[in-house]
């Protein structure tokens, strides 16, 4: 005899917590910076217990990473997405403003940038965000390869990776452009983007 649980699976749970624990250390994070964060802080921030944080993550690096994963996973479904549309150009164009809203968030802005800062002391989240940017290079240059192609230009490695961080470093410069300058017109730039990136991809080889 089949029996239906009401309470959520053990793995549904771990998840949840998992979350709690997520949100709760990049609050703190962009609060207080990577080092001026402690378990004890997230803890707190969760609201649960120092003993439950480690159950779910060894530590705050173990938490970086986790958040990485999770952006690296949104990145890939962008771009598997814009890959499988019809006019993958056009896709690129249009959802631009994704990117541009993405990145110019304050909150979003204020975490990335505490992570890369602390990718710059420690070798160990270089580790872990190079790797991810790895994967995101290599997915971004699999489709303008796929745009290209069907555009009848036939691009080497190196321009296909210079198109790749070209537009990493329009869209990655907002969460600076964002701190410096809250008061920014975001649809002026969504426009310039939006041209940019048709220019970008529409270049001869």
């Amino acid at each position: 005899m089949s029996v239906t649980l009401d309470h959520p699976s053990e793995a549904s749970r771990a998840e949840t917590r998992r979350a709690q624990v997520r949100v709760a250390a990049a609050d703190c994070f962009r609060q207080h910076g990577f080092h001026g964060t402690s378990i004890a802080q997230i803890s707190k921030a969760a609201g649960m217990s120092t003993g439950h944080i480690y159950h779910y993550f060894e530590n705050k690096e173990a938490i970086i990473a986790d958040i990485v994963a999770r952006d690296l996973d949104r990145l890939l479904t962008l771009t598997a997405e814009l890959r499988a549309a019809g006019d993958v150009k056009s896709a690129m164009i249009e959802r631009a403003v994704e990117g541009v809203e993405d990145n110019l968030d304050p909150g979003t802005a204020g975490l990335q940038l505490e992570i890369v800062a602390e990718a710059a002391r420690n070798p160990r989240v270089a580790d872990i965000v190079r790797a991810a940017d790895r994967q995101c290079r290599a997915s971004l240059a699999a489709t303008i390869r796929t745009q290209r192609l069907a555009a009848g230009h036939q691009d080497s490695e190196a321009a296909l990776a210079g198109m790749v961080e070209t537009l990493a470093a329009m869209f990655e410069g907002l969460q600076i452009r964002t701190i410096r300058n809250p008061d920014l017109d975001q649809a002026a730039v969504v426009q310039v983007f939006r041209r940019m990136i048709h220019d970008l991809l529409s270049q001869t080889p």
